[in-house]
């Protein structure tokens, strides 16, 4: 196997795994602060949908990348007013977010089926992304890539090395405690939730602008709950995030793979194997972790409501 085969495998990994990691550190954060968000799956298509729109009419997928994260930040508004500010059930609203995600990406993708548009820029540097083995894979990948991987290391150093990253992590270990302190609970939850949404939109974008390129009813295929596993079974790390994404685009190019090698299973149960690969896993390592103690929130998906 020579190194460009090895790299442009790589490079297809990268591509299936970036959605999901833009939604699961979406995710990530907002349950960090508290907030059980089940909605991912339904702003993920709600960007998709409005990204595709956008750029098509705008001709710009810079235009259409913002309104899928706007999209997605919407929806995101909507939870956190029901969840956040009205103390509604954080499952009910979440699942009931995704129904309407669905149908809001159904109606506005209605006149933008199946029609394709030219992929989202990469990145071309004269001497360097022709690099044999590595250049593609570094200095070739398009901005949905490269700001997946700058968010990793930025929620990483939010979280574990600022001030503002130890507020929002008491806060959904106690909301009750740090409530009694003086800080903001319910303004750190929302705005939690409002970065969670914007991500998951961006996911879907990428999806719609990148990965396929084109508009299709339900072509998030469920990576919206695949990225809620992840951050679950991650034990709520960053970088564990990611790697699971990783895993989830190897077993997804694996499948490509074996159904192209006719090994006469049924298409379906291949088309399973990312999503039961990466599910296996990440439970393994999580029995494997549970005698370190779980990270979980202790907070998670409790409704906050502040004493008068």
């Amino acid at each position: 196997m020579t190194l460009d085969i090895v790299q442009m495998v790589l490079v297809t990994v990268l591509a299936a795994a970036t959605p999901l990691i833009l939604a699961g550190l979406g995710e990530l954060v907002a349950e960090r602060s508290g907030v059980l968000n089940l909605g991912v799956e339904g702003m993920m298509i709600f960007g998709a949908a409005v990204s595709f729109a956008v750029a098509m009419q705008t001709g710009s997928t810079f235009l259409g990348g913002l309104g899928g994260a706007g999209a997605g930040l919407g929806l995101a508004a909507l939870f956190g007013l029901l969840t956040v500010g009205l103390a509604a059930n954080q499952v009910a609203s979440g699942l009931s977010l995704t129904i309407l995600g669905l149908g809001l990406s159904g109606l506005v993708g209605a006149n933008y089926v199946g029609i394709k548009r030219d992929p989202a820029p990469h990145l071309a540097i004269p001497g360097l992304t022709d690099l044999p083995g590595i250049g593609r894979l570094l200095f070739g990948q398009d901005a949905f890539v490269y700001t997946a991987v700058a968010l990793v290391a930025a929620v990483s150093w939010f979280l574990w090395r600022t001030r503002a990253g130890l507020t929002l992590r008491a806060i959904g270990d106690d909301p009750i405690a740090t409530h009694a302190l003086g800080l903001k609970v319910r303004r750190v939850r929302f705005l939690s939730v409002l970065f969670g949404g914007a991500c998951a939109g961006l996911g879907g974008a990428y999806l719609a602008l990148a990965y396929t390129p084109f508009w299709s009813p339900g072509m998030t295929a469920g990576r919206g709950w695949i990225a809620l596993a992840l951050v679950v079974f991650a034990s709520w790390r960053p970088l564990r995030v990611a790697a699971g994404a990783l895993l989830f685009g190897g077993a997804t190019v694996l499948q490509l793979h074996a159904q192209a090698a006719g090994l006469g299973l049924p298409g379906q149960l291949l088309s399973a194997l990312p999503y039961l690969a990466t599910i296996l896993a990440l439970v393994l390592l999580s029995l494997g972790r549970r005698q370190g103690g779980s990270l979980a929130p202790a907070a998670l998906g409790r409704v906050f409501t502040p004493s008068r």
